[in-house]
């Protein structure tokens, strides 16, 4: 742990408001002092009027002790902070890769230094994420990290760095037996496209996006670049760039509906230093880079194997987490479908370490399912010395670049939360059916409109 310690107010002035998460606000440092340069903060919220979460001095809970038994320092954390910080070090680095994760250093913030940071940058926080949840300002650590958005001033002096932080989602669909009949449609359409559907029901999005994690996953250039090209369209909260470290395009703690034309000029015009080429290009070759070090890189085919330890799906996890917990299984008492019982009564008598690891496997999966990625570039010159980083070259501009990928927002799911993600899970599925419903109600009597 660092001795390195965040603690007058005026240390709250030199932290600029970068986003947040559900779970945490991330700070990006503005300062002089070596110890901060280059990093970022995360720094944990909690729930406005829930005193549950109140005391920031509890670590994890006796049921999840036992889940993360395997991992003894993980256990023994003092607080939820310091317990996610070693997630990622203990469990998320070694399946992901250690070059490719951060798992950052706790560090000691003071009440006043909290209370600061959120006085600092409520006025740029969006309405909604306010009124959800504040800075946790009775934590003792705060979590401080690489700013994997630009590049070690050690290794490149006064460069030009522009980044890319997308959200990949789920690149695979179930296979599971433990699906129900009425639920088959998840095997042939993604988690992604269905819960578009419930976000426009509530109004979360105006416009559902037409990205499929499907395609980013494929392996094939071309299906590679039509994600990108539609994370670009429509990013949501699922696509952001930045340049030199400074948001330039998506949103910051929320999301970004379609990209229109005074938004897309904007960036057009932020890219000519980046991109050299005819104006009105600068944006297409952008996103071909990104496709190009996505597909050279070959990062998701790790993140892939690590989505797909969730073998069994939620509708089998939630099964193994009532043995855990204890309890009598609220979802078998209100199906019907005897084959389908009989599959989940198999679960129900498996072994305690068995229904463990189903679950473990299973909140690691969904970890590596709401992660984001950034990729980082800057242009190479020629004569530039050798680098430590992976090169990719943009042929339509004859350009090089090096770029940087790492995965960041690890968040440890908690144990807690599954039947939340049980509900969460019938609930979209329920509402792209019925979707479907409507969208053929509506053909029909197009059709027979026409025919009169």
């Amino acid at each position: 742990m660092m001795t390195v310690v965040l603690q007058a107010e005026d240390d709250a002035s030199e932290w600029s408001y970068r986003g947040e998460g559900a779970v945490n606000l991330v700070l990006s440092y503005s300062g002089n002092s070596q110890d901060f340069i280059g990093k970022v903060l995360r720094i944990p919220k909690v729930p406005r009027n829930d005193s549950d979460h109140e005391n920031g001095h509890s670590g994890l809970n006796t049921l999840e002790c036992i889940l993360w038994r395997d991992s003894q320092d993980l256990v023994l954390a003092p607080t939820r902070e310091v317990a996610e910080q070693l997630y990622v070090k203990h469990v998320m680095c070694p399946l992901l890769g250690p070059e490719h994760v951060d798992a950052g250093v706790p560090v000691y913030a003071s009440r006043e230094f909290l209370e600061a940071v959120e006085r600092n940058v409520l006025c740029q926080r969006p309405s909604w994420r306010v009124d959800a949840a504040k800075v946790n300002a009775l934590n003792d650590f705060v979590i401080l990290m690489s700013d994997h958005s630009v590049f070690p001033r050690r290794i490149i002096k006064e460069a030009l760095s522009i980044s890319v932080e997308l959200k990949p989602k789920c690149g695979f669909l179930p296979t599971s037996e433990f699906i129900a009949k009425g639920n088959a449609i998840k095997r042939s359409v993604t988690r992604f496209r269905m819960h578009q559907a419930l976000k426009l029901l509530q109004g979360k999005i105006s416009q559902k996006s037409e990205y499929n994690p499907l395609d980013l996953f494929s392996g094939s250039k071309n299906r590679v670049q039509k994600a990108i090209n539609n994370l670009f369209i429509t990013p949501q909260n699922n696509f952001r760039v930045f340049l030199n470290g400074s948001l330039i395009f998506g949103g910051l703690g929320g999301g970004a509906e379609k990209t229109n034309f005074v938004v897309g000029e904007a960036f057009e015009e932020a890219l000519k230093h980046v991109i050299m080429v005819e104006d009105g290009m600068h944006t297409k070759y952008f996103l071909e880079l990104v496709a190009d070090a996505v597909f050279k890189s070959e990062l998701l085919n790790q993140l892939l194997e690590v989505q797909k330890l969730d073998t069994v799906d939620i509708e089998g996890a939630i099964h193994a987490y009532y043995n855990i917990i204890g309890q009598p299984c609220a979802v078998c008492r209100d199906r019907n479908e005897s084959e389908l019982s009989k599959r989940c009564s198999m679960l129900h008598s498996l072994p305690l370490d068995e229904s463990l690891k189903i679950v473990r496997d299973y909140l690691i999966s969904a970890t590596a399912k709401d992660l984001s990625m950034i990729i980082s570039f800057r242009p190479r010159e020629k004569g530039d010395p050798e680098s430590p980083y992976e090169v990719v070259f943009l042929k339509p501009t004859a350009q090089s670049f090096d770029f940087k990928a790492s995965f960041i927002d690890l968040d440890m799911k908690p144990l807690e939360k599954m039947e939340y993600y049980y509900k969460l899970d019938q609930q979209i599925v329920r509402c792209y059916a019925q979707t479907l419903k409507e969208d053929h109600f509506e053909d029909v009597a197009t059709i027979k409109g026409i025919s009169h």
